[in-house]
């Protein structure tokens, strides 16, 4: 079984990612590059005894995503608990707006947004009254 157990995600500055990922979602981070030969930050996203996993910040190889080109990576969707103040602090703290919340009739609320680095994830909120 191929099951997902780190994630990076590629910035262009590491400090300011840090910030945007830290401030929005609560992340903590542990500097992880001697191991990794690069600026490379370990990213503690939650509880470890609750669902989920940990990733990083990598300093990007190569241009940054181009906006409104294909996605060409996979998209990270975190699961939160109040979508309208998660969006409220995206957007406070330099995110944008890729694709405005929409209901998944019955099930929750989703939308998507592009970090401080060009990077598009999703945002999840679980609500059976969605319509």
């Amino acid at each position: 079984m191929g099951r997902i157990v780190h994630f990076e995600i590629h910035v262009d500055d590491m400090e300011r990612a840090e910030k945007f990922y830290g401030d929005v979602f609560g992340w903590t981070f542990e500097d992880w590059s001697e191991y990794a030969g690069m600026p490379y930050l370990g990213a503690v996203t939650g509880d470890e005894k609750e669902p989920g996993i940990n990733g990083a910040l990598m300093k990007r190889q190569s241009a940054p995503p181009e906006l409104n080109q294909a996605l060409n990576a996979y998209a990270c969707t975190l699961g939160v608990e109040n979508y309208d103040a998660v969006e409220a602090k995206i957007l406070e703290n330099g995110g944008k707006v890729a694709m405005p919340k929409y209901a998944l009739p019955g099930m929750a609320w989703q939308g998507y947004y592009i970090d401080t680095e060009g990077n598009i994830f999703g945002l999840h909120q679980p609500d059976e009254n969605a319509k």
